[in-house]
């Protein structure tokens, strides 16, 4: 089990001079979150910037017809919100699991920004980390990429993320049900059983209820980057 995060051990926090971070600290506060709780909502006002210490969070937004499409699968150390500057947000964050944030208020953060440029720097280099992850799934939406090979590489970084070492391979630590994989893919559910099964079929998962291995972490790697189609 992970152990927990305290709120002096946040990444952004590491090359701060020690007055800003020790207001930072003094500013915010710890908060604990039920397993799907939605803690963001698109166009809501929210006055806080919420820094997860423990916990996953999925970031999404609902499509016209109302589908959910998963942007991101978020731990421990991330930002849940989209953006620090505007106090609306254009996203949905709702917790996987039991988890607890460090809340604190936007403009105390901007204030402590415009005192530490060190700071600055680094939560502007996490938002564009971020703004490079949501541009490489745009390419992979595309048409062009087999549906098969577009599961296989999102399997594959939950792994590299959240992977577990197991007996069968590597267990990817969260529950996987079809519908989350379908909102994960953006593809119908029955499609994406389909396609699961397949992929089971070709010995490169093993499903387990909820639960996912990847049986070898490079013949994965290896299927999405290829031109195959089960």
């Amino acid at each position: 089990m992970t152990p927990h995060k305290n709120p002096d051990q946040l990444q952004f926090l590491q090359n701060c001079s020690p007055d800003p971070r020790r207001q930072f600290l003094q500013m915010g506060e710890s908060t604990a979150c039920p397993k799907g709780h939605v803690c963001l909502r698109e166009q809501d006002n929210n006055s806080h910037i919420l820094f997860i210490l423990d916990g996953k969070v999925q970031i999404y937004n609902l499509t016209k017809c109302g589908k959910k499409k998963i942007l991101f699968i978020l731990d421990s150390g991330h930002i849940a919100n989209d953006n620090i500057l505007r106090n609306s947000t254009s996203v949905y964050c709702e917790t996987l699991e039991p988890c607890r944030f460090f809340c604190i208020r936007r403009e105390d953060l901007l204030c402590l920004m415009e005192h530490d440029f060190q700071l600055t720097k680094v939560l502007f280099q996490y938002q564009e980390r971020k703004l490079s992850r949501l541009e490489h799934q745009l390419k992979n939406t595309l048409g062009s990429i087999y549906l098969e090979r577009r599961l296989a590489s999102k399997l594959w970084k939950l792994a590299r993320d959240f992977g577990l070492p197991d007996s069968r391979g590597t267990l990817i630590d969260m529950d996987l049900s079809i519908t989350f994989l379908a909102d994960l893919l953006g593809a119908p559910r029955e499609t994406t059983s389909r396609i699961c099964k397949k992929l089971a079929d070709q010995g490169l998962i093993i499903m387990e209820k909820k639960k996912i291995y990847i049986t070898d972490m490079d013949k994965i790697a290896d299927f999405h980057q290829s031109q195959q189609k089960i």
